[in-house]
């Protein structure tokens, strides 16, 4: 099985800012390749070069063996893209901008809307297709902005934080949405800043940071490498802090993190509930009051901790990898871009 997407050294600046910084990617055909980074890491960025909507500055990059650079228009022919806000139109219908779409595709009229109701029949959007788009929630925006991306059955697929802004229930059912898409044999690059979505749907994960990618493998490999749980202890006085951080010290299996503001102190380990008892054992007898703790699992923080040294730079979040403001709605820009 060879690589559909290959990017090599790519590099894109804003003025200072530098949103790639030598990336490189492969993505199996037939596979899910989540890139896993906070905002401002460079993945929206990736994703517009990969999708001919953006030139970089250096590096290479193909989809299906066809140059993103020198032959944009045919990629666009290949490749569905649904960005981190729902590009659609609110003031048609959702049937008016699945059709709309096929249109821009020229697939041709009785094909367009044909494809318009099989994908509002899929997305399980058809008792609200004929209403407009200002209407629905943002899971329904968000379904259909996908199922726009599937007018043309691109042979492969890009989601820019498919799930950012939904509440857990709509996230939920876009994973199932992704799931059926995946079962059906659609390659996807999706990015995300979820380590728990990266976790249920991608076969491997890149994780990237400044524009460069850090670290490669599958979910539960990058928690290895971070360390399987979390202890977290909180305690009532700022003095008993070197005392609690001995006792985690000595069950841990990485750096200990001390927190001296919130008084709160974490270490990675590896068997979670014997290491928990053993620190708990050690607190108690130097008689030292714990107001809070915990045993989860390493964060998108804790991975990029470790793999980086620094925690997660996180931007606001309605900035884009060059530091601009986004806008709160788009309209059809992305899908009129791909086909032009």
């Amino acid at each position: 099985m060879g690589n559909i997407i290959e990017a090599s050294g790519l590099t894109k600046r804003y003025g200072d800012v530098v949103a790639l910084d030598g990336l490189d990617l492969t993505v199996p055909e037939g596979t899910v390749l989540g890139l896993l980074g906070p905002n401002g890491a460079g993945k929206t960025t990736a994703v517009r070069v990969l999708t001919t909507l953006l030139q970089p500055d250096g590096g290479t990059a193909t989809v299906a063996g066809i140059d993103v650079i020198d032959d944009p228009e045919e990629v666009r022919k290949l490749i569905g893209l649904s960005g981190q806000y729902a590009a659609v139109d609110e003031y048609l219908t959702g049937y008016e901008n699945l059709d709309m779409v096929g249109r821009l595709y020229r697939m041709g009229k009785r094909p367009s809307q044909v494809r318009a109701r099989e994908l509002l029949e899929q997305f399980d959007l058809s008792d609200a297709g004929d209403r407009p788009v200002k209407t629905y929630s943002g899971g329904m925006r968000r379904r259909l902005d996908l199922a726009a991306a599937l007018v043309a059955k691109p042979k492969v697929l890009f989601l820019d934080e498919p799930t950012t802004g939904l509440d857990p229930g709509s996230r939920t059912t876009m994973w199932d949405v992704i799931r059926g898409l995946v079962r059906g044999g659609t390659t996807l690059l999706m990015t995300t800043q979820y380590l728990e979505e990266a976790d249920r749907l991608a076969d491997d994960i890149v994780v990237i940071d400044r524009g460069k990618a850090i670290a490669r493998g599958r979910s539960d490999e990058l928690k290895a490498q971070v360390g399987g749980e979390r202890i977290e202890v909180v305690v009532a006085a700022e003095a008993d802090m070197p005392v609690a951080r001995e006792a985690l010290a000595a069950v841990a299996v990485g750096e200990v993190l001390v927190d001296d503001h919130n008084r709160k102190v974490t270490a990675p380990v590896t068997d979670g509930p014997s290491s928990l008892m053993a620190a708990l054992r050690r607190l108690d007898e130097e008689r030292i009051a714990v107001l809070d703790v915990g045993l989860r699992r390493p964060t998108l923080d804790d991975v990029f901790l470790t793999l980086t040294g620094h925690a997660a730079e996180r931007a606001a979040p309605d900035t884009a990898d060059d530091g601009k403001t986004k806008p709160k709605t788009q309209t059809t820009q992305n899908a009129k871009e791909l086909v032009r």
